[in-house]
């Protein structure tokens, strides 16, 4: 349980979130490169609120104070997520609307048009049988494996990671590889800021082919228990309940993975001499989900009118960020304890009613574990092609996301698959 919510309460004291200081950006390369020096200065120069830049010319808050954050996401009348009164100021084909505008979907709604949306997702996802998933999973990883093992070396993403994940979430979804393929590129295109207009172009004419397979051709997936829910949804809807499926499934996901391995392979608590087994990938993805998740700036809302926080106005219709990243490392809550009870802060899944679901959080977890212990049970010896420093972030004020994860291992036999 997430600390009690303090009632926003206003001050004689207060200074418009703009005066505070400079606008910092955050979709610069120097930003993805070391974002947690940046939310140290931000802490120790601004306070819990920091006036950011989300895209060159469009400004929003940052929230970086877990306490505040906390407050704001349980607080859906004075917060709501629904951008649309926003986005009438922002250039129609701003390369940042596939992030962060309007959708019927659970994510940008509020009251009981949110209630209807996310029942109807938390009740498809609760059909995915987690013990299934485990065999689906490694048979997808062992193929991937042998692909690269003989070579002594692979750029784990691209290789491994990313294909991984594409196949595993397919799975899930009921939805074939030819139509999951345009959706993974039309995810990363939303990620990567292409211009909206191709991205929603990209996403509905897929999806729609897949909601229509799903009519005549039902099956025991996602994608079909959707379709089929008492909610009803039609097909603008269920497009944008499958969008979110994939927007989280498959960036998240990947990011996930690759910053845990990342964790396991440059932190000598993850080496196997110091450990009496083989390294477990739990505590570090339970780590890297607190510390350093791989949707690190999100949860995005929308006060309606000017509001009152930590001493700082919000102006109406402004984005507010919220930085799971920067709030699970405070120091007046991070206690060092990221496994079990202890770690019951973190904001890695978010927090309030968008919170995501459980079902959809245990699949995650599910999937990176069983994706990095069968790549580390076959090659133990792995290690990284080039200094860690060397590695390169994807800039984006959203994502924490590596481009390349290049790894060195022995020559090794492919996998025998039965």
């Amino acid at each position: 349980m997430h600390p009690q919510q303090a009632p926003l309460r206003e001050s004689d004291e207060t200074r418009p979130i703009e005066r505070i200081g400079p606008r910092i950006p955050l979709y610069s390369p120097e930003f993805a490169h070391d974002p947690h020096t940046v939310y140290e200065a931000m802490r120790r120069d601004y306070g819990p609120l920091v006036p950011v830049e989300i895209h060159p010319g469009i400004p929003a808050t940052l929230v970086i104070g877990y306490s505040t954050a906390v407050r704001i996401l349980g607080d859906e009348p004075h917060f709501p997520a629904d951008p649309r009164n926003w986005q009438k100021t922002i250039d129609p084909q701003s390369p940042i609307l596939p992030m962060v505008e309007w959708r019927p979907n659970a994510l940008r709604s509020t009251g009981e048009v949110r209630v209807r949306y996310r029942t109807a997702t938390n009740d498809a996802l609760a059909g995915v049988d987690l013990h299934s998933l485990h065999a689906v999973v490694e048979r997808t990883a062992i193929p991937l494996i042998n692909s690269f093992c003989r070579a002594g070396e692979a750029e784990l993403i691209g290789q491994y990671v990313q294909p991984l994940v594409f196949s595993v979430l397919n799975h899930i979804l009921g939805c074939p590889p030819e139509i999951g393929a345009r959706v993974a590129e039309a995810s990363a295109a939303m990620f990567e800021g292409v211009d909206t207009a191709t991205v929603n172009t990209m996403l509905d004419n897929a999806l729609l082919e897949l909601i229509e397979r799903k009519r005549t051709n039902p099956g025991n997936d996602v994608a079909t228990r959707l379709v089929q829910h008492p909610a009803e949804l039609d097909d603008v809807e269920l497009i944008n309940a499958l969008v979110t499926c994939y927007a989280a499934g498959i960036e998240p996901q990947q990011n996930l993975i690759a910053n845990t391995l990342r964790l396991m392979l440059t932190d000598e608590r993850w080496h196997a001499h110091n450990l009496a087994t083989a390294p477990l990938p739990r505590p570090a993805l339970e780590e890297i989900l607190a510390t350093d998740p791989p949707l690190a700036n999100y949860c995005i809302t929308y006060p309606p009118h000017p509001i009152v926080i930590d001493n700082a106005t919000l102006p109406a219709n402004e984005p507010v960020v919220i930085s799971m990243a920067a709030c699970s490392n405070d120091p007046a809550m991070n206690n060092g304890r990221y496994s079990g009870h202890g770690a019951a802060w973190s904001l890695g899944w978010g927090a309030g009613p968008h919170q995501c679901p459980q079902q959809a959080q245990a699949s995650a977890f599910q999937i990176s574990q069983d994706a990095i212990e069968q790549l580390m049970d076959v090659l133990p010896e792995m290690r990284l092609a080039i200094p860690a420093q060397d590695l390169e972030w994807r800039p984006g004020p959203f994502h924490r996301a590596l481009a390349a994860l290049p790894v060195v291992f022995p020559k090794t036999p492919p996998l025998n698959i039965g």
